[in-house]
């Protein structure tokens, strides 16, 4: 059971009534980005679009690419000219203006792969703009589930995160090694209140910690790791916040 690991998997309904406020919350890097009419730019880790569309409504010619195709669908159902695209494979060459990217590059570990391939789908001095989990980001999460985990028998449970969350600078460095001049990049703490709750959360961004458990397994441990987090997480009128801790930074390449 240690070595198993589920892929990460979205279902585009659950995925909008429990994590809406991730595209909502990227308001602060879109403005970062700054579309301008008639500008190419790709949206790497586009979701269901939600913000992909306001890039559009900018007046900006706009392509969105995700790994999931049910999103990619839900996507092209809100008029995006969305593809299946794996981040750490880009195969674009110089065709666009910018990279846009909100709460997805967390999700792609080989990060010197997705910059090198960004680099390759920009044209001379297009601009790299995103925000993405930084270090520290749903620190008591992970924590949580691996105790949890290790309780019920999983003893390399940090071998299953899908998630890479760097400091500022180690990201700059990945940067800078590309050939990108960075503007401005910060890691910005952002208590966010979770619609859904932290079952929700769980069930929706957690399950490639599930791996090799049957359902009611999965269960109990989720249970376990909601009851764990009680404590600290939800407040006295029943409320479910978790500790984000967003890296934003625009780049130039030169």
């Amino acid at each position: 059971m240690n070595t198993i690991r589920e892929a990460q998997t979205w279902n585009a309904a659950q995925y909008g009534h429990n994590a809406r406020f991730v595209a909502e919350l990227g308001a602060a890097v879109f403005d970062w980005l700054s579309p301008r009419a008639g500008e190419r730019i790709l949206d790497l880790g586009c979701g269901d679009g939600f913000l992909t569309r306001k890039i559009a409504d900018a007046g900006a010619q706009v392509v969105g690419a995700d790994s999931s195709r049910e999103l990619v669908e839900a996507a092209r159902n809100n008029g995006i000219d969305a593809r299946v695209v794996d981040g750490q494979a880009l195969a674009f060459q110089q065709e666009f203006d910018a990279v846009f990217s909100n709460a997805a590059l967390h999700w792609m570990k080989d990060a010197p792969a997705v910059i090198a391939g960004v680099r390759r789908a920009l044209k001379p001095g297009g601009r790299f703009v995103a925000e993405m989990g930084g270090h520290g980001n749903v620190a008591d999460i992970v924590t949580a589930l691996l105790a949890v985990l290790k309780a019920h028998g999983v003893d390399n449970a940090a071998a299953r995160s899908p998630w890479y969350f760097p400091t500022r600078e180690e990201y700059s460095e990945l940067l800078q090694a590309q050939g990108f001049g960075i503007e401005n990049i910060a890691l910005i703490p952002r208590p966010t209140l979770l619609p859904g709750g932290m079952r929700g959360w769980l069930e929706t961004f957690a399950n490639p910690f599930l791996g090799g458990f049957s359902d009611a397994e999965k269960n109990a441990i989720l249970d376990e790791v909601t009851e764990l987090l009680s404590h600290s997480l939800r407040d006295s009128s029943g409320r479910w916040s978790a500790y984000y801790m967003r890296l934003r930074f625009a780049a130039v390449l030169a």
